[in-house]
């Protein structure tokens, strides 16, 4: 990850929640951002920038051209340097043709060396190496460069993250002004992510949004004083809304959702919102016959809640995720796997009162179930695993993130599941090395997590190194991980991505 000419300065790298941050500019709007979707990508992202050297050496290293070397990872603050010339407009929020950009005629270098760093064929190639956050910014170097970024291709499965304050521009006078959203809709991003808005600023987003009406799939509304209202309009006027997300919305009520969601709605993720109760659910499982995919994060769900779902949802929905449904029993997961019996990926994070009982139910029901996350279930014990060994096979998937009671015991029944892939066992405090040996014979391992486990010594990690097919290892607070064993890693497992 070291820059062979600047010391060892890293590339910028993407925090691991996906978001990116555009850097500030003079208009006050420099904290807008953008949500990746992949993990894939993210990881991607994380490692050395692999550009191919198409462009001349003599143009790639010369030092006065607004141009990235490409013999080394890209760095932003070089880039910032020369990307945009003073009172340049933020990406994305204004895409004035009148801004001061330079043209290709006044880059410096010779004619032929102007030519290659505008050539499209070549920009098309090489833009496709940079991060959400260097696009932003290359595209700010001149004008031919933003043409060939501000293709869609470029920002397909990116989110645009907007607060309340960076919609609008405070004028001389003192009166607001919608800002432009044109740069976002000449890249045709058909999601997005508002933060803090009210019904007012739902209303004007949809009247200065160009694709508003029909070109918008995915909305999600965060921290936000939307009211039933606001839902309603916002619902009705954006017909190709698809995916709904509302987290931390406290201000609208289970009688707004009743007459605010439509059927074409497919996927429906909502967390932290006070109101939401059983009645809620009620109104999801009838008025969302379509639904593919359901994120719950509600403490005041029962168990007769999971009863409601109809037969056609049953057939539909082959994602569920109960995120620290406190009130769900064992009772409530027999309801769930006789109304929802496709399921291929399942969360019971949190549920706190789910048992070994509940995850018998699940393995012996939902056989088709290709992920399933139990973290945080502190009743959970080896037993639960014997269960998923034998009938979960499938199963690519396993989260037991603060599952305290699993032991080496519960590894050895999960070392015969042939097509695990990821396992996550961060903060499992009897897991020994013992219980390493057992995932020695997993070949199909791809992603192994035992971030926080106190009893893992050096020596017992250092045995992973057998399993060769590993590309992500995390041991993040795991008191056995030294810098030898990071150093021995890197011998043994070049091409695992070791997270410290």
């Amino acid at each position: 990850m070291s820059n062979p000419r600047n010391g060892d300065t890293k590339p910028p790298c993407l925090p691991r929640n996906g978001l990116v941050k555009i850097p500030t500019q003079p208009n006050g709007l420099g904290s807008a951002s953008i949500t990746k979707g992949t993990p894939a990508v993210k990881n991607r992202l994380c490692q050395p920038s692999s550009v191919p050297a198409i462009l001349s050496p003599a143009l790639a290293h010369r030092s006065d051209l607004p141009i990235p070397s490409l013999a080394s990872p890209l760095s932003l603050a070089t880039l910032a340097s020369v990307s945009s010339p003073p009172g340049a407009p933020l990406v994305g929020l204004n895409t004035s043709e009148g801004s001061e950009q330079p043209s290709p005629e006044r880059l410096p270098g010779s004619p032929s060396e102007r030519q290659l760093a505008v050539d499209e064929k070549i920009l098309n190639r090489l833009f496709w190496y940079f991060s959400a956050c260097e696009k932003c910014v290359l595209a700010q170097v001149c004008k031919a460069w933003r043409r060939v970024l501000y293709q869609p291709k470029f920002w397909v499965g990116l989110t645009p993250v907007l607060h309340t304050k960076e919609l609008y521009n405070v004028l001389p006078g003192g009166e607001k002004e919608f800002v432009s959203l044109q740069g976002f809709a000449v890249r045709g991003f058909d999601g997005f992510c508002l933060v803090g808005v009210s019904d007012l600023d739902i209303c004007e987003f949809i009247d200065n949004y160009p694709l508003s009406k029909k070109g918008v799939k995915s909305m999600s509304l965060k921290r936000s004083t939307i009211t039933d209202a606001g839902l309603e309009v916002m619902l009705e006027q954006m017909q190709g809304v698809v995916r709904l997300e509302l987290s931390g919305c406290n201000d609208f009520t289970e009688a707004g959702l009743w007459s605010s969601l439509n059927a074409r709605i497919t996927a429906l993720s909502v967390s932290d919102c006070i109101n939401v109760a059983d009645d809620a659910i009620a109104a999801i499982s009838q008025l969302l016959p379509n639904l593919t995919e359901l994120n719950l994060q509600a403490y005041h769900v029962t168990d007769t809640a999971l009863a409601y779902f109809t037969a056609k949802q049953g057939y539909t929905t082959h994602t569920l995720r109960l995120n620290s449904c406190w009130e769900i029993t064992n009772h409530g997961v027999v309801n769930m796997v006789h109304s929802l019996p496709n399921l291929s990926v399942l969360s019971l994070s949190g549920c706190s009162k789910v048992t070994d009982d509940g995850v018998e139910l699940v393995a012996e029901n939902l056989r088709k179930l290709r992920s399933l996350d139990l973290s945080w279930c502190p009743r959970i014990t080896d037993m639960a695993l014997e269960y998923i060994a034998c009938d979960l096979h499938k199963l690519e998937e396993l989260v037991l993130d603060r599952c305290v009671r699993i032991t080496d015991t519960g590894l050895s029944y999960l070392s015969t599941m042939s097509s695990l892939r990821s396992l996550y066992l961060r903060w499992c405090c009897q897991v020994q090395d013992f219980g390493l040996k057992h995932l020695l014979s997993m070949g199909s391992l791809r992603l192994l997590s035992l971030a926080g486990c106190p009893l893992l010594t050096t020596t017992g990690l250092s045995g992973l190194v057998q399993l060769q097919e590993l590309e992500e290892l995390e041991l993040t607070n795991c008191p056995g991980a030294t810098p030898e064993l990071f150093k021995y890693f890197s011998q043994h497992l070049p091409c695992c991505m070791v997270i410290e």
